[in-house]
């Protein structure tokens, strides 16, 4: 069955414009072609579809730790490299994972995993040059005390 609405639109478009990757200008122009959507959908959508995407497309995967790592590293590359202003929207994008980890959290079954995920967000938000030093001591420490 082909794809329809946002989804079949989405492959519309791409398939018209054959992007390398999505960055923040493809991705303003495909909020507008789709509108109404909301940022979180379409980046679902983007993700599944499978095309390369700028890290402040992509946003924050939480799905697994190692998402979230590598989440997290590649806009600590973007933050280390950027100026001020920009650096703030990589904070905001931060933020609002912080946020949907909140959210969430509050399934009894996710508690304790999006708990974790929050302090790896909130340690990345506090000193964004010590998040990629401290994940490694972190991942060993939790190895260290599931393996006790």
């Amino acid at each position: 069955m082909p794809p329809r609405g946002k989804l079949a639109d989405l492959a519309r478009w791409l398939e018209e414009h054959h992007p390398a990757q999505v960055c923040e200008a493809e991705f303003g122009a495909l909020r507008a072609h789709l509108a109404p959507i909301s940022e979180s959908y379409l980046r679902k959508l983007l993700r599944e579809s499978g095309v390369s995407l700028d890290p402040m497309v992509e946003g924050i995967r939480q799905g697994t730790f190692a998402e979230l790592e590598a989440s997290l590293l590649r806009l600590l590359a973007e933050y280390e490299s950027s100026d001020p202003p920009r650096r703030m929207a990589v904070r905001r994008l931060v933020i609002t994972a912080k946020e949907h980890a909140r959210l969430a959290a509050r399934n009894p079954t996710k508690r304790a995993d999006k708990e974790e995920m929050i302090l790896w967000l909130t340690t990345w938000l506090e000193n964004p040059p010590v998040f990629r030093a401290w994940v490694s001591i972190r991942r060993g420490l939790v190895r260290m005390e599931a393996t006790e």
